[in-house]
């Protein structure tokens, strides 16, 4: 089979499906994704499907998203994730085509997270940390499924559309189906098995928790089901958002339980001794577009649509979160990558505040925090406070990681680098100085002037130090001519 090539694979159980492709073939039947608003793809040029290795990888990968589509080509994948609209991307990339096309495709808005998976994650960290999407550099696959699991509910909650000073007609449409779907009395025994009959047909859903929703729907609550960590959510959601009337209707027993169990808690709450307000505050969070962002700040004391289910909680995030730390954290990673290294330095700067509160003071993420103020200061030129910022990198790490850990590596290699810049700094202000010292002296050799001029500053200042040693060289010549004229004088001759 050609290298170039597609694979798109769906979670079945322990086992695997998969559809192949050549570059010159279509995918014929391609699996229609009602589970999620999201899929994965995975794009490296040394895919290798009989590899034990590749297999339990895809394997992990299945227990959080549903979809994975993998790519040899670079080509094809950036043809796959240009044509779509609808759904948000998660994407992992190997290192030897990371670093070319993720600079190409950063900006496309339907791409969410890139995860770069290598062999050195040393190398790979110094142009990775200059692109905001990406979220990581790995080793191993395990660490990116943990990762994955929190931009999967990210993404989610982000996808659910907002309508602002208005009744959106889309969802008074809504709002009269659920109203029509609350009136349907019906056989739930029989919606259950038609719902996982649909999902076996139409879906990549795993074998496993079919069977689970079938053997077990009526040993849990609805709203154990919706928040578990199952498609329901996602499925769900992904029907409302796109009106699928297929998805509503298979999950029209599940839509009217979910509300009818809502109904019923509200009322034994205002029923219980320690009644709950009739109105209070709660919170959310959900990623918005800027254009999203500028209508809400216009709303203010409107009216906000959702079609939807939402999760809130009466709780605020606090203060001292450490998601409100990686959050300064990115917003530090896009100034750094802007050139507005002031207002980075201030972003990182928080975002290490938080987490000396929220974490041990030898947690790894501090580690991260002092490293990238430390980048920031070098970029900025400051290179005994980018010193300092590593060297306190490095004593966490010592503690933190392993001694054979690459980032204690990654540590060492950028004090180095702070080091020798700081010596050239110096060395720029006062090379003059010491070469009109040294040239006052009557003896000395072109080797001493050498010694204190770094090789950058050699290839730098070439035709400059060229002319000083001509100088050097006429002055010494001049000196021993004078002195031996001065001997023979001496001597009579």
């Amino acid at each position: 089979m050609d290298k170039q090539k597609l694979t798109t694979t769906a979670a079945s159980g322990l086992s695997t499906k998969a559809i192949t492709t050549n570059h010159a073939a279509v995918l014929s039947q391609p699996i229609r994704r009602v589970l999620q608003s999201f899929l994965l793809v995975w794009l490296d040029a040394n895919f290798d499907e009989s590899n034990d290795h590749y297999n339990k990888s895809i394997q992990d990968l299945q227990h959080i998203v549903a979809t994975i589509t993998t790519f040899t080509d670079v080509d094809q994948c950036v043809d796959f994730l240009s044509d779509i609209e609808d759904e948000k991307v998660l994407m992992i990339v190997s290192d030897a085509l990371g670093q070319h096309i993720v600079p190409e495709i950063q900006a496309l808005p339907q791409l969410h997270s890139i995860y770069v998976f290598c062999d050195n994650q040393l190398i790979n960290q110094q142009w990775a940390t200059t692109i905001p999407k990406i979220k990581g550099v790995y080793t191993q696959i395990e660490p990116i499924c943990e990762a994955l699991k929190i931009d999967c509910e990210h993404c989610d909650r982000g996808m659910i559309s907002v309508s602002f000073n208005r009744i959106d007609p889309l969802f008074m449409y809504t709002q009269l189906l659920k109203e029509a779907l609350l009136e349907i009395e019906d056989d739930d025994a029989k919606s259950i098995k038609e719902l996982v009959e649909y999902c076996r047909l139409h879906s990549d859903a795993s074998e496993v928790t079919l069977e689970k929703i079938e053997r077990e729907y009526r040993d849990h609550t609805p709203i154990w089901w919706y928040t578990g960590p199952y498609f329901i959510y996602s499925m769900l959601n992904h029907g409302l958002r796109q009106m699928d009337v297929d998805v509503i209707l298979k999950m029209g027993f599940f839509i009217r339980h979910l509300h009818q169990h809502i109904t019923d808690l509200h009322r034994e709450q205002q029923n219980s001794t320690a009644a709950m307000p009739s109105k209070f505050q709660v919170f959310r969070g959900q990623g918005l577009s800027m254009e999203a962002f500028e209508k809400i700040k216009k709303t203010k004391g409107g009216l906000m649509s959702f079609n939807n289910f939402l999760s809130t909680s009466r709780n605020p995030l606090p203060p001292n979160h450490p998601d409100l730390a990686a959050s300064y954290n990115n917003i530090g990673s896009v100034y750094n990558s802007m050139g507005e290294y002031s207002k980075a330095l201030s972003s990182y700067e928080r975002s290490l505040e938080i987490t000396k509160i929220a974490l041990p003071p030898n947690h790894p993420d501090l580690a991260a925090s002092y490293n990238n103020i430390g980048l920031v200061y070098y970029d900025m030129g400051e290179y005994s406070k980018a010193l300092s910022s590593q060297e306190r990198s490095l004593e966490i790490r010592k503690i933190a990681v392993p001694p054979n850990h690459p980032d204690l590596a990654t540590s060492y290699n950028n004090i180095e680098n702070d080091k020798d810049s700081s010596i050239i700094s110096n060395t720029n202000e006062d090379t003059k100085v010491n070469f009109e010292r040294l040239l006052s002296t009557t003896l000395f050799s072109i080797k001493s002037v050498v010694s204190l001029i770094s090789t950058q500053d050699l290839l730098k200042n070439l035709e400059e130090i060229l002319n000083y040693f001509k100088s050097t060289f006429n002055v010494q010549k001049s000196s021993r001519y004078a002195s031996s004229i001065n001997s023979d004088q001496s001597m009579g001759i």
